[in-house]
């Protein structure tokens, strides 16, 4: 079986949509060991706990300085013995250590297309403004795996969505959220459980 364990810092709502793909067999073989959240009053520890998983809080602001912070960070996810790391609407920066010792096990959904919108500054609602503000006609979600860069490692899995006239990126987000983040977060973790996911040469590689 798959261990994960998920990583966020709010609602909680791809955390959800992996909680609920587990139960309904969508995401085959997989157990969540534990979700950390970086804020105590993330609403996904709710989510957790209504789900008999295991949860923490390890938040930045708790260190006085970032180093003692990663450290407490590697520690907390060191002790659920993850096969996977699932990045859900994490928002802190990942600690050089957990990236070299869980290399290519780190996966993350980011809410556009890249390399359009993303990159440092771009999280959030941040990202759908842009890409109101663009007038860009196509956006959507893509799961990565996670490297030195900021949403520059290996792309596994991508899926569109169309802007509309009238969009406010509240709106623009949930669309994106129910139409490609809530389906191709799962199926990555799917596919990964199934052993069907290599990394080769800084490309992933799904057979």
């Amino acid at each position: 079986m798959l261990k994960i364990v998920v990583l966020v810092s709010g609602s909680g709502t791809n955390l959800q949509a992996i909680i609920d793909s587990i139960k309904d067999g969508i995401i085959s073989d997989t157990g969540i060991a534990g979700v950390v959240s970086s804020s105590k009053n993330a609403y996904a520890l709710r989510r957790a706990s209504e789900n008999n998983i295991a949860s923490c809080c390890v938040s930045p602001k708790d260190w006085e300085k970032r180093e003692d912070f990663n450290r407490k960070l590697l520690e907390t996810v060191d002790g659920f013995s993850p096969d996977l790391i699932v990045l859900a609407g994490f928002l802190v920066v990942i600690p050089p250590a957990m990236i070299d010792k869980y290399r290519n096990r780190i996966i993350n959904i980011h809410p556009s297309l890249i390399p359009s919108f993303c990159g440092k500054g771009y999280y959030g609602l941040k990202v759908h403004k842009a890409v109101l503000d663009r007038g860009a006609k196509i956006t959507g979600a893509t799961v990565h795996f996670v490297d030195e860069g900021t949403d520059t490692g290996p792309i596994l899995l991508q899926k569109a969505v169309e802007t509309k006239q009238g969009d406010t990126p509240e709106i623009l987000q949930q669309r994106v959220m129910e139409e490609a983040e809530w389906k191709i977060l799962p199926q990555a973790i799917d596919l990964i459980a199934k052993g069907k996911v290599t990394v080769d040469d800084g490309k992933a590689l799904i057979s």
